[in-house]
């Protein structure tokens, strides 16, 4: 069968699934997330075993240090995955919720009630836990999803989808609800984004080159996420034992994701006593600095930053640092260069925090608290599905609300229009 063909009948049997996936009860999605976690947990030798063999293959082609932590599965990872499946099935469930109501003159009563969005299709890349974390979204807010992973690890998403619907049988729900496309052919992806008619939503999590790709070429409608050039300020009345504790997190704790601090901003107030501070300590991590004129005339082997180093998303243990003359140039800078994910100012002046929460309009902004806390399991929402950076339908990091859409519902007595 073509690819074409393929990708069509594969979106049609979703959307049939859809259907029955809609009208499910919250008992039958927690008991099917519930099963579906502890056979991941029961499949774990399987599961690194496939995943090796997409390590060695990235191996072999010589991927970059930061893409193989996204690709690996560790016996901890794969936990992570079974308890994110399980606090999914934990959260209330938004279909059907009742998000007003309200009577008109006329004595009839009108309401808004969430449901599924229908067929939502995931591309990604890398990191195959997106395969059970978007899935369980998915499932749980009453939706079919089609999955489409990166060739880099398709031993691994392809072994985590059979787990998940062998579970799907066993309670006899639709296979066809979830979907992991099985060819590594990039076609299947041009060919998917053209389903307007079966796919209700498309979500890319990857690298900006895909998410710009699959943006031009859907006529589905797409939840963008380009980049994450997060910033961290810290202003002049900021703790700067605080300070330097929240930008290590940011940078060290795991490089090579979209919620890690790439550029650090100080106020030149303190930047005398704080940058060297931060500097040795980013060092001592294996940090390499990226200064600006004045970060170097405090620090003056630091490398010199590049109207590049303000542009980039890094992704490995990699900063750019600048010092800034005061909290507007820091938000000028964060306007000009910020790709609206997250930003954080770490401060002790209380009106400084809320002007920073008032007039940044990324899609998380923080006081006092890490850049790597921007995730929706970290904020409540249990496994995300992504974070959108544009600001229709949803912002920020998906949960399962942002998986529903609302319909309006009309109660009436008799009445007729005149």
């Amino acid at each position: 069968m073509a690819v074409r063909e393929e990708m069509l009948e594969l979106a049609k049997a979703a959307q049939r699934a859809s259907r029955q996936m809609a009208i499910l009860s919250s008992g039958v999605k927690n008991e099917l997330l519930l099963k579906m976690a502890a056979a991941l947990e029961t499949a774990e030798a399987d599961l690194r075993q496939q995943n090796e063999k997409d390590l060695q293959a990235a191996r072999d082609r010589g991927m970059a240090a930061a893409m193989l932590d996204r690709l690996t599965l560790t016996p901890e990872r794969i936990k992570a995955m079974a308890d994110g499946l399980r606090e999914v099935a934990a959260l209330p469930d938004p279909v059907g919720e009742i998000t007003g109501m309200w009577l008109r003159p006329n004595g009839i009563q009108v309401g808004r009630q969430r449901i599924p969005l229908g067929v939502i299709g995931i591309i990604y890349e890398s990191r195959p836990n997106v395969t059970a974390d978007a899935a369980g979204l998915c499932l749980k807010s009453g939706n079919a999803v089609v999955l489409r992973g990166g060739s880099e690890a398709i031993h691994s998403n392809m072994a985590i989808g059979s787990i998940l619907q062998q579970v799907m049988e066993e309670m006899s729900l639709p296979r066809a609800a979830l979907q992991v496309v099985t060819t590594s052919d990039r076609n299947a992806v041009t060919e998917l984004l053209k389903l307007e008619e079966q796919i209700d939503l498309i979500i890319p999590r990857g690298g900006e080159g895909l998410i710009r790709f699959v943006a031009e070429n859907s006529r589905i409608p797409v939840i963008k996420h380009y980049k994450g050039v997060c910033h961290t300020y810290v202003d002049a009345a900021a703790d700067l034992q605080m300070a330097e504790e929240i930008c290590l997190n940011a940078k060290v704790q795991r490089p090579g994701v979209c919620n890690a601090m790439e550029t650090l901003l100080i106020h030149q107030d303190v930047a005398e006593r704080f940058l060297p501070q931060i500097v040795a300590a980013m060092r001592k991590a294996g940090v390499e600095l990226r200064g600006c004129e004045k970060a170097r005339q405090i620090v003056a082997d630091l490398v010199p930053a590049t109207a590049e180093d303000w542009h980039a998303e890094y992704l490995e243990l990699i900063l750019a640092v600048r010092v800034v003359e005061s909290y507007e140039k820091a938000k000028e800078h964060i306007e000009t260069y910020g790709s609206l994910h997250t930003e954080v100012i770490v401060t002790d002046s209380y009106p400084c925090s809320q002007r920073f929460l008032r007039e940044i309009n990324s899609s998380v902004v923080m006081v006092n608290a890490s850049s790597r806390f921007s995730d929706g399991n970290q904020l409540g929402l249990g496994a995300e599905i992504g974070i959108s950076t544009s600001k229709l339908h949803s912002f920020g990091p998906m949960g399962l609300e942002d998986l529903t859409t609302r319909k309006f519902i009309v109660l009436g007595h008799g009445q007729v229009r005149h």
